[in-house]
């Protein structure tokens, strides 16, 4: 054991490389590192618990002053699960705060593929057995991510049939260039998730939309008849700008290969981001949250494969999102099951609350008091959603819906 006292400035990043449990308590010290370098890391998937410290990365990081033209990106906490681990790997934070870093804030990666494992559906890479474990307390991660793109303030990347499970108890998310926090499990295993307090906030803005937009094409969208137009005639991917990566190009087309529509977007995030694909389901309570100004979705959880959707919100609040405020999508056979206790949702870009069922599964979701207003432009407050063969019931008791509610599939019961 060392003892420390004082804020220390480090001369090079702190490398743990054993198995065995590591555990660093502070005394509300600072440790700084000028370099753009992952301050702490745990190289082989070792338990990491740090309590009572301030990890603080060079910062002046942004889509015009890169971390990761010359290197890596910068993390704040690392924690890479070894390939042949097994049982659980766990992350205890408390008093702990996170700043400044060009990367990922908190980093638990169970995926060949590393930083390139990427976000979203589709599985890819490959993991180990173990499942990841992550505990919050009192933690805050802040004005990290903006040195590259899809840099989360607490990304936890699973693969293989291992779960992931998130305890959060008065932990903040603010200023963080991609999602706040994402959990994207690739593959076979559940995502299980307790948030109580804490906040979600103007996360999401490392694809800079007032810099990028003079990128977008003169015609960012287009719908057309069959035959019309070929995939010539439309414009071509964004490349000369400060990160191309920042833009998305969605193209449909026709049987006969002529185009049917194209889209060009900037690929802004959301507050609290999961993604669960392959067989697993996601679990998740969230109570007292704040998820305000995000620039995407404040909240936003998707689920495909084999598997459904357990959400259940208590006393939360949304405001200020530049898309729905909170977003739940099943995109196969899984029943999506829905509870909102109290819940707020005001002046939203998009739906103050969605639940959605796109294939087979079936809706159930009771709204009890609350509120919704001024989202959607006004038009929607509410949207539950079954577009396939399940059944739908949804049970509204007390709920003050002022901007209207957007109903499919679903039968409604009023109280």
């Amino acid at each position: 054991m060392v003892a420390v006292e004082g804020d220390i400035t480090l001369d090079g990043p702190l490398v743990y490389e054993g198995a065995a449990p590591l555990t660093i308590i502070g005394n509300g010290q600072t440790l700084s590192l000028s370099q753009n370098a992952t301050i702490l890391t745990a190289a082989n998937g070792a338990d990491l618990t740090v309590h009572g410290l301030t990890l603080s990365g060079p910062g002046g990081f942004d889509i015009e002053n890169r971390g990761d033209t010359d290197g890596a990106a910068g993390k704040g906490i690392f924690v890479d699960v070894r390939d042949d681990q097994t049982g659980t790997v766990r992350l205890t934070l408390s008093d702990v705060t996170v700043e400044d870093t060009a990367g990922h804030g908190i980093h638990v990666s169970d995926c060949s593929l590393a930083d390139d494992c990427g976000g979203g559906g589709g599985g890819a890479g490959e993991g180990s057995d173990a499942s990841i474990s992550v505990v919050l307390s009192n933690v805050i991660v802040q004005n990290v991510g903006y040195g590259r793109f899809d840099a989360d303030g607490l990304r936890v990347d699973e693969r293989s049939i291992g779960d992931i499970s998130l305890a959060a108890v008065n932990a903040s998310f603010i200023g963080v260039g991609a999602d706040g926090a994402e959990l994207d499990e690739g593959q076979a295993g559940d995502v299980i998730v307790h948030v109580t307090g804490g906040s979600f906030a103007s996360n999401g803005g490392y694809c800079d939309p007032e810099l990028l937009s003079a990128f977008m094409p003169a015609e960012p969208e287009g719908e057309f008849d069959e035959g019309a137009v070929h995939e010539a005639d439309i414009p071509s991917p964004i490349t000369g700008t400060p990160d191309d990566g920042c833009f998305e190009r969605e193209v449909g087309t026709y049987d006969d290969g002529s185009v049917e529509e194209y889209e060009f977007s900037i690929d802004v995030d959301d507050g609290f981001d999961i993604d669960e694909a392959g067989d697993g389901s996601i679990r998740a309570v969230i109570i007292g949250a704040s998820i305000t100004n995000n620039l995407d979705e404040g909240l936003d959880y998707d689920e495909e494969g084999a598997g459904g959707m357990e959400l259940t919100l208590i006393g939360t609040t949304a405001s200020g999102n530049t898309d729905d405020a909170y977003k739940t999508s099943e995109e196969d056979e899984g029943a999506v099951i829905g509870t909102a206790i109290g819940l707020s949702a005001t002046d939203n870009g998009g739906v103050g609350v969605v639940f959605e069922e796109e294939d087979g599964g079936d809706v159930a979701v009771a709204m009890i008091g609350g509120a919704t207003s001024g989202n959607d432009d006004g038009e929607t407050g509410v949207e539950i959603v079954q577009e396939d063969d399940g059944m739908g019931l949804a049970t509204l008791i007390g709920a003050d819906i002022a901007d209207g509610s957007e109903i499919e599939g679903v039968d409604v019961s009023e109280m």
